[in-house]
């Protein structure tokens, strides 16, 4: 990214552009659609649901803080994932290294959660007076979560440019995961926790998102620091990740332009 910056660039700008091309607000969505989807959730879970009718005081920002890793790992995974068969006819006409494209689509992702990233910065320095001294810490942690979601993003595109499947699985399942991630509950607060503690903890650590979500919303919601344990978890999986498909990508690259 460093060395071929400008073409880095390049693709970051014709992306986001592609992204809101043709609409009224142009890039004001990059800000809009975060506000519209949270408030979409808080309506759903906190009003409708009255899950606020748990021992989680504020509930409202308890959801509202664990939304931005997800939503932004959710979508830089799905996007980065049809990434190189979308481009295929650049990747097939120009030689480049073709990473590039899937990590400037979760670059375009970045926007978004840098933007629900300071909604929810803003809410938990008003709301929550005893975040006010750690809750910059969340800014740290979300480029440990990009990284994490860059990685999965190279392993998911470079995989499915051989095998389409990769889209449909990927799809198929963001949903269940996203309810096996505490992003509407707290761990603890799962039924039967106590009965079943090797669930909770098949959960926490089985689920490599759950980490991030635990430590980006402790500073904000709890006021404290990001628990040792999920710190260590993220940066260690953000590292592999990032390994792990900057190794399969190399693997597979030969074999983009003509399978894209």
């Amino acid at each position: 990214m460093i060395r071929h910056r400008e073409l880095f660039a390049s693709l970051f700008r014709r992306d986001l552009r592609a992204k809101y091309k043709g609409s009224v607000l142009g890039l004001a969505w990059t800000l809009a659609l975060p506000v519209v989807l949270m408030l979409v959730y808080l309506v759903v879970f906190a009003v409708l649901w009255k899950a606020q009718a748990t021992d989680t005081e504020d509930y409202w920002l308890f959801l509202l803080c664990g939304l931005p890793p997800w939503v932004f790992f959710a979508t830089s995974l799905q996007g980065g994932a049809r990434s190189l068969v979308e481009n295929a006819p650049i990747i097939r006409k120009v030689r480049f290294p073709r990473q590039l494209v899937p990590l400037s689509v979760v670059a375009t992702e970045v926007v978004a959660f840098a933007a629900m990233t300071a909604i929810v910065l803003v809410l938990a320095l008003w709301f929550r007076p005893e975040s006010r001294d750690v809750a910059w810490l969340a800014i740290p942690l979300g480029a440990l979560i990009v990284v994490f979601a860059a990685g999965c993003a190279l392993v998911a595109a470079s995989l499915n440019a051989i095998f389409r499947d990769v889209e449909f699985i990927v799809t198929a399942v963001l949903l269940p995961w996203f309810f096996l991630t505490p992003v509407l509950y707290r761990l603890e607060s799962l039924p039967g926790a106590e009965e079943r503690p090797w669930l909770v903890d098949l959960i926490h650590w089985g689920n490599p998102v759950t980490p991030a979500v635990e430590a980006f919303r402790e500073p904000l919601y709890g006021g404290g620091l990001p628990p040792v344990a999920d710190t260590i978890y993220l940066c260690v999986a953000a590292v592999a990740t990032l390994a792990l498909g900057a190794l399969i990508f190399n693997a597979v690259d030969d074999r983009i332009a003509s399978e894209a």
